[in-house]
């Protein structure tokens, strides 16, 4: 839950000294005597937390050659991540991590370490490792043997420059583990055993943590026929009901619970029935009360609502049969004129205005769909191949193909599913830094270690996907915490110019970084010579005049930074090494929300405003925490604006311009007053969709009467 601060005063009902931690952590949300926020009193708290807490229960070792041989002897540690490895070595980098004399800025981060990542004794009760620990387990694990590497991924992450998303940050090293990946995307192609298929992989990558979004798109609609006998098929909502209760059965050891999402096109006839799935009021027939949902809407459907016209639904199965491609794999806009005059084609229509009312309707309900923009998605494809989904975060945006089975469920042909690896840079922190560049190409090199890493042999799809494309997320956080620091408001002419530049830089290092290690290990990802990478045209669709600083402020933090932005030369140089050599990964970049990462690591989260310049969360047994903006000091509060202040078009505007420079998708929230009509959220939507924003993530409403939401988040990339 979020809120502003109250007007009431603390009262020195106790001395400072005699309260625990969460009792300090409170006094975050009560103004002190000459109406300052106490910042440090949270900061008392943290303290607090590791005297009353965390070093009582904590299980101390002699020395580190103690310690990891009882980890390992008693199988916590990974023999295999630590046998690469001199013991000297090891020893080396542990000291390194300490000598950074790291501390948690806030409770909150502390409390989310101890809680989420940290590793406990199998009881539960007690700790095994410091934070500096975790990571150097985790940079061990990703580095492979490469010392070097790690001792580079130890700095940039115990310096918040870089944090791995939570699967990676939790599982890596560790011998009872999940997989290090974030999420995955799975089709479900037209027949029985896709649909079977398609179920079971749900429940083996729910068992090895991941959140997991489905295609829907391609089955057939409700009344359709089966094997040429007429009002055979049931539709999609049977079997989202059958994906709903497999991720309910299956998580990550008890540490996540199964998370699902399904995506499906706005002209596919069940498309109705699949919105009501979350009206408050649906029947428990069909309530989808767990599983996520996502509508993808391609641009004719924005057309016909402007010339109020009628919308026709298309019957999948009969596209398919007429066009020999999944319906998924058909862009609707381009062949929506035909497909309505072919008589072979079953269809129904609807009107255009009144889908997308609906969509308010239940998005005002529940927050849900996600919306992807289809069109949008796939112009700025630079690989061979169709985007026709993403996944519960709406950030991941990649080309995935069907795969085809023989009747005992057998691959006849294996398709390309897609799995996500997650890492994000702290901008304040990557502005910061000593090499900027060292610091992306660090980054790129440990999220590609956990795509080389992870083979999902039970899903045979999804490792085919990885091992093809090595495909990556390099996303950002702390935006907002960066702009407050530097006095730059949200959403201004400033604010703009920054995301601007810093995004150009961002993408020059990630593609030079990614082609250093195609030309090391002499591969490029699968079907390079087919993408805009390739034949160059990627690069000629920018021009590098426009990466440059426009206002005095961004030009003088940039100057003072070790921030390159690239020249025309520099641009051209890229080009030409990268069409000569490679990519090592298919795509490098994409902006997940964030969650539990941006706690740990002081951030705001991802790209969008603060929701409250002190967040209160619901933790637990512990109750209500409170967090306050990164940065945020009582000299700088009107820099704090937050979400439903600055309004949607700021952050829609922001989004715009980093969305020109990454490859994937960023999750992007809209935060709306309790005064927002349905009109004004399809305003919004349509305003996202001609600013060029690919994807839309949840719709935030503040509610006056609990002074918050909740923010719950999404469980595969933010948590």
């Amino acid at each position: 839950m979020t809120t502003d601060l109250g007007k009431t005063v603390a009262e020195p009902v106790q001395q400072a000294d005699q309260l625990d931690y969460h009792q300090l952590n409170a006094l975050l949300n009560l103004y002190d005597a000459d109406g300052q926020i106490q910042f440090d009193k949270d900061r008392e708290a943290a303290n607090q937390y590791f005297l009353q807490h965390v070093n009582q229960n904590t299980v101390y070792f002699h020395d580190l050659e103690e310690k990891i041989g009882y980890l390992v002897d008693n199988k916590y540690y990974d023999p295999e991540v630590l046998g690469k490895y001199e013991f000297a070595d090891i020893k080396a980098l542990f000291k390194r991590a300490y000598s950074h004399k790291f501390r948690f800025k806030t409770f909150l981060g502390a409390f989310k370490y101890y809680t989420s990542y940290t590793l406990k004794t199998f009881d539960g009760r007690r700790y095994l490792e410091r934070y500096e620990d975790r990571v150097c387990m985790v940079a061990l694990g990703l580095a492979d043997g490469d010392i070097e590497l790690a001792g580079h991924l130890v700095d940039e992450i115990i310096g918040g420059r870089f944090q791995p998303a939570t699967p990676t940050f939790l599982n890596i090293g560790k011998a009872q583990r999940g997989e290090p990946v974030s999420c995955f995307l799975l089709r479900i192609e037209d027949n029985m055993e896709s649909i079977g298929r398609s179920i079971n992989s749900a429940l083996q990558l729910s068992k090895r943590g991941g959140g997991v979004a489905l295609l829907l798109s391609n089955l057939r609609e409700t009344g359709a026929p089966i094997k040429h006998i007429e009002n055979q098929s049931s539709g999609v909502i049977p079997v989202m009901k059958l994906l709903e209760d497999s991720f309910s059965y299956a998580n990550q050891l008890g540490a996540r619970q199964g998370a699902g999402a399904v995506y499906l096109n706005a002209h596919h006839p069940d498309i109705m029935k699949f919105l009501d799935t979350k009206r408050e009021n649906a029947d428990e027939k069909i309530r989808i009360k767990t599983l996520s949902l996502g509508v993808v809407i391609p641009d004719i459907t924005f057309e016909l609502a402007k010339r109020n016209d009628d919308m026709y639904l298309f019957s999948p199965y009969d596209v398919e049969r007429i066009y020999g491609r999944p319906f998924a794999d058909i862009s609707v806009t381009e062949h929506y004129e035909e497909m309505v005059e072919d008589p072979r084609i079953r269809k129904k229509k609807i009107n255009a205005r009144q889908f997308f009312q609906t969509l308010a309707e239940i998005q005002f309900e529940s927050g849900y769909p996600y919306i992807m923009f289809e069109d949008t998605v796939n112009k700025a494809n630079p690989i061979e191949g169709r985007i026709t989904h993403s996944n519960l975060c709406s950030e991941i945006l990649q080309v995935s193909t069907p795969s085809e089975f023989n009747d005992d469920l057998t691959y006849s042909h294996v398709g390309e599913d897609i799995s996500c690896n997650l890492g994000s840079l702290n901008i304040a922190a990557a502005v910061d830094s000593e090499d900027f560049s060292r610091t992306i190409a660090t980054a790129i090199r440990g999220l590609t270690a956990v795509s080389n890493q992870t083979a999902i042999d039970s899903v045979p799809s999804i490792r085919e996907g990885n091992d093809g494309s090595h495909a990556i997320g390099l996303g950002q956080m702390n935006l907002h915490g960066f702009l407050g620091r530097e006095h730059i408001h949200y959403g201004s002419d400033e604010g703009l110019d920054f995301t601007n530049v810093y995004f150009a830089a961002v993408m020059y290092e990630c593609l030079k970084a990614s082609n250093a290690i195609a030309r090391e290990r002499g591969t490029k990802f699968r079907n390079f010579e087919n993408s805009d990478y390739a034949s160059g045209a990627f690069f000629d669709a920018y021009d590098p005049a426009a990466f440059q600083p426009r206002t005095e402020k961004v030009a003088a933090i940039i100057e003072g930074s070790s921030i390159h932005v690239p020249t025309s030369e520099d641009w051209a140089e890229l080009k030409a090494a990268v069409m000569a050599d490679g990519l090592y990964n298919r795509n490098l970049q994409a902006v997940p929300p964030t969650g539990s990462i941006s706690y740990i690591n002081n951030s705001t989260s991802s790209i969008h405003p603060i929701a409250s310049k002190i967040e209160i969360r619901k933790e637990g047994k512990i109750g209500r925490v409170y967090y306050p903006a990164p940065h945020m000091d009582n000299d700088n509060l009107e820099y704090f604006e937050d979400a439903y202040e600055i309004g949607y078009e700021k952050i829609i505007d922001t989004y715009a311009v980093a969305t020109k420079y990454v490859d994937q998708g960023l999750s992007l929230t809209l935060f709306f007053k309790d005064s927002v009509t349905t009109r004004d959220i399809n305003k919004a939507q349509i305003y996202a969709w001609r600013k060029g924003i690919k994807t839309l993530y949840y719709i935030r409403l503040r509610q006056t009467a609990m002074a918050g939401t909740e923010v719950e988040g999404c469980v595969s990339c933010m948590l």
